[in-house]
């Protein structure tokens, strides 16, 4: 499909209209925010942790190398940069208003959904036993066994979410969302073998794949929880991006849906049954083809 002349859908221009047409999108991204929210004030599953179990448990606990407030930093904020990059040159606000939806959806399902197992499993971290006994004094119920924690209450909730890792599901959902725009983007299989492209493609998934190495090296969570939230967000990723966008490797694969569609209501219009043509103008249309 032939690419119509840059300028022509600017956020003046057609801003207002793309976010109306797309309301019930955003009012269900904020239910999900909200929801997002209320998942991290449930008290989750406590599971029954033996003194027996405690010998995968007594890994350090100190701070996490990649803060949580650093991860929308890293996975929302720099790919909107890049979506702002892309529209500053091309000026179409289709594709920066589906890119932003798209990665907001990506994020917040991939948050909902890695929050609830959180709550549901209470899985405990690799440092439990510290945050559980700061003072290295262990402390068993004498009838069933249990755990009896004397740490900080906030430290020990936390302690027991660590399946399936949160900084890996949101890093996956977020940069290989990037991954999936720049590969559109770029041509990345347009079959021409530029293999550089791909290079490219790759470096959001490398940051993913650090970040979630770093949560297994600061002992905050097991390699099983963060392979699991690999699979989570990369789905929730490459499921959100579909919504939006075509395949990459797909012709028409650099721009939304929504562009296209836009594209096609503007040829109906033109050639809608209602214009009036003369029997000369048909006869030269003839000629033409």
């Amino acid at each position: 499909m032939t690419e119509i002349s840059l300028g022509t859908h600017t956020i003046k221009s057609h801003g207002i209209k793309v976010a109306r047409a797309n309301l019930h999108s955003w009012l269900m991204l904020i239910l999900l925010g909200v929801i997002d929210g209320l998942l991290n004030y449930i008290e989750p599953f406590h599971r029954f942790i033996g003194q027996d179990m405690m010998t995968d448990l007594k890994f350090p606990f100190h701070k996490d190398t990649i803060p949580m407030w650093a991860v929308p930093v890293i996975v929302v904020f720099v790919p909107f940069m890049i979506f702002g990059l892309y529209y500053y040159w091309r000026k179409d606000i289709y594709d920066l208003h589906h890119a932003v939806l798209g990665i907001l959806y990506s994020v917040l399902l991939t948050g909902v959904i890695t929050d609830s197992i959180k709550d549901a499993v209470g899985r405990p971290r690799p440092n439990f036993f510290y945050r559980c006994f700061p003072d290295g004094k262990a402390v068993f119920d004498q009838v069933n066994g249990d755990v009896i924690c004397h740490g900080d209450a906030k430290i020990i909730k936390e302690g027991y979410k660590s399946f399936p890792s949160g900084h890996t599901s949101w890093s996956f959902a977020g940069l290989c969302f990037l991954s999936w725009y720049l590969s559109g983007k770029i041509r990345a299989f347009d079959r021409q073998g530029h293999v550089a492209k791909n290079c490219i493609v790759i470096i959001p998934v490398l940051v993913a794949v650090l970040i979630g190495i770093s949560r297994v090296d600061d002992y905050w969570h097991h390699w099983t929880d963060v392979f699991a939230g690999a699979l989570i967000g990369s789905s929730m990723a490459a499921f959100c991006y579909l919504q939006f966008f075509p395949f990459p490797h797909y012709h028409d694969g650099w721009a939304p849906h929504a562009y296209f569609k836009m594209i096609a209501e503007m040829q109906r219009n033109v050639e809608s049954p209602e214009s009036t043509v003369t029997p000369l103008q048909t006869n030269q249309s003839d000629i033409e083809i």
